[in-house]
Formats: structure tokens, sequence, C-alpha cells
């Protein structure tokens, strides 16, 4: 009749009305699902019957399994208005009178994955201390791309895993804790400051939704492409098909003594010459001569401030008998 003004009064109307009978008492769904030790049951029914489902489970497991029901762990939470936890996740029902597509309420009914609050405060605080991002002791004797490449891998696997959810935003929380402790750490291992270190390895990376900022540090190989390390440069958005594409990295031995490394990397660091390889050391630093005075090997230990340098046993022996070292001296 042209009466546009009631017609939108009944439409809001009919979009607060359900669109099925949510109380059909005659309406019941069952559905299971676990992976390893983690179950989930989705039912749809009353509550008084969901109860009588855990009870009767608990019987079974007991008289039959002689296993005993963790009441902690078992829990009946509505799916509307609570959140059931499996496999790191918290496990909704949508429900939006007001988004509509395809003319109808296509999100009411539907599963939502979010990333739980906790998990994202836990995993905050292994890079925090006292409330703030703290660097990280354990890495400082490794190299600026190992460093980088720890933490890109570690924030990578926790990105890919929560990329099902549909606020996989929260991790942006997250990603500044862990690139604030990993500048701290770089800054801490070269005695320079937080921005310095971050104009440093300041780099942009393409992305399926644009370009992205992230971290990186690049080891030049002749030959061969090269090596990058990189954190971040992940946009934070709900991937529904996303797979873990990462490579399952090398386990990065952080509580090695950095002379046990280079040692075993069998290298001579004063002429390069790959070698049964030998350690020159000073009682301390000051021991020195002064800069101009001192020969090449000993600006060497003086630049890295380390008080042991790892050489050959030619090398060494021109060392101790204060001859110069060829490969220094050319």
């Amino acid at each position: 009749r042209g009466d546009r003004a009631k017609v939108r009064e009944l439409r809001k109307q009919l979009h607060s009305m359900p669109s099925m009978d949510t109380q059909d008492s005659g309406y019941r769904r069952l559905k299971y699902v676990r992976y390893a030790d983690d179950t989930l049951l989705g039912f749809a029914g009353p509550k008084a019957e969901a109860e009588e489902i855990k009870r009767r489970l608990a019987q079974f497991l007991r008289d039959e399994l002689k296993l005993e029901l963790s009441p902690e762990k078992t829990l009946i939470t509505h799916a509307r208005t609570g959140a059931a936890r499996f496999l790191g996740y918290d496990i909704t029902v949508h429900h939006n009178d007001r988004k509509i597509s395809g003319r109808r309420r296509s999100v009411n009914g539907t599963i939502g994955l979010r990333v739980p609050r906790s998990v994202v405060v836990a995993k905050q605080a292994q890079y925090m201390k006292r409330g703030k991002p703290a660097r990280r002791p354990e890495l400082l004797n490794q190299d600026d791309h190992v460093i980088i490449s720890t933490y890109g891998s570690e924030y990578r696997g926790i990105v890919q895993y929560y990329l099902l959810a549909g606020d996989v935003f929260r991790l942006a929380r997250l990603q500044w804790a862990m690139s604030a402790s990993m500048l701290m750490t770089l800054a801490n291992k070269h005695r320079s400051s937080f921005s310095k270190v971050a104009r440093k390895y300041a780099a942009t990376v393409e992305t399926p939704y644009g370009p992205r900022k992230c971290f990186e540090a690049r080891v030049e190989r002749t030959g061969r492409k090269p090596l990058v390390g990189r954190f971040g440069g992940i946009p934070l958005r709900q991937d529904k098909k996303t797979v873990v594409t990462d490579r399952q990295l090398a386990p990065v031995n952080i509580k090695r003594k950095e002379l046990v490394t280079r040692l075993l990397a069998g290298r001579c660091e004063a002429c390069g010459r790959l070698d049964e390889v030998e350690v020159h050391h000073v009682a301390k630093l000051a021991d020195l001569d002064r800069p101009g005075d001192r020969p090449p090997w000993a600006d060497l230990m003086a630049v890295r401030r380390r008080k042991t340098l790892v050489v050959c046993d030619s090398c060494h022996a021109d060392i101790h008998g204060r001859r110069p070292v060829p490969a220094l001296t050319e």
C-alpha cells in the first residue's frame, strides 16, 4: 500500500524473531569430537539432559575403564552466553540479528572460534618482566640473524595456529611485546639504543593484503641466496583455509657457550682456514697494548671485546713468537 514506515517497523520486528523453533521439544543433536585426550561434545537440547549425559559418561568411565572424570575440566557451557575451551580455542555459537547476507541472518547458529584472552596473556608473559617487555639474556651470544629468526619462528607458529579465529587481531598485543623484547635484546647485545636497532632492521614485506612492516636480518652468501631472518609481516586477519606452512627449524641451542660454538666451527679467526684450532687468551682486555701499538690480532680481540681468539696452530705460534700473522698484515 506504500506505507514504507510500517514496512521498516515490521522488518525490525521480523529480525528480532528466531528463524526457527528453538524450543522444539522433539529436536536433539549430539556431536562428538576428540583430539588426543581433549574431547568436546556439542549438544542441542535442554540443560537437564546435558547433565544426564555427563553423569552417564562419568559412570561409564568409572565402572568400565576405572577412570575418574575431572570435575574442574568437565564443564557444561551454554554456547551462546559462554565459550568452551578446546585445543586452545574458545568455541562459541554466533547470534546477531543485524547481520544480514543473502536476505537472511546467516550468522545465527554458526560456530565461532576465538583467541582466549588468557592465552594472549600467558604467551605475552614469556617476553615480559614486571609487566614490561624485557630482553632475553640467553640469546645475547647468538648472531643477529639467529635472534630475529628465533623470535620470528615463535611468533609465526602462534599466529598461524590462531588464524582460524575471528578475532586473531588480539595477537597484535603479543606482537608488540615480542618485538619490543627482541629489539631490547639486540640493543643490549650491541650496546646501542632501542630506536637505532629498530631503524637498522626495519623492513617491509608484501602480503596478499598489501605491504606489512617487519624486522629483517640478512646474511649474504657467495653464490647462494642470502639467509633471511624475519619477525612479523603477517596480516592478523582471519583465514578459514589456513594451513601451517612454516618449515621445521633446527633447534637453536641457546645454552651453549659462545666459545664452544666457535671451537666447533673449526675456523681460524685470524687467517680463516678450516683446520684444527686452539684458543689464544689473555687474562684481561686491559693487558692488550694501546690502539696503534698493538698487533692486528690484538685489535681483533679488542673490537670483539673478547679475551679469547680461536686460531690455527701456525697463527698461534706466530702470536706467541711475536711474529706478524700473515693473513692479518696483508
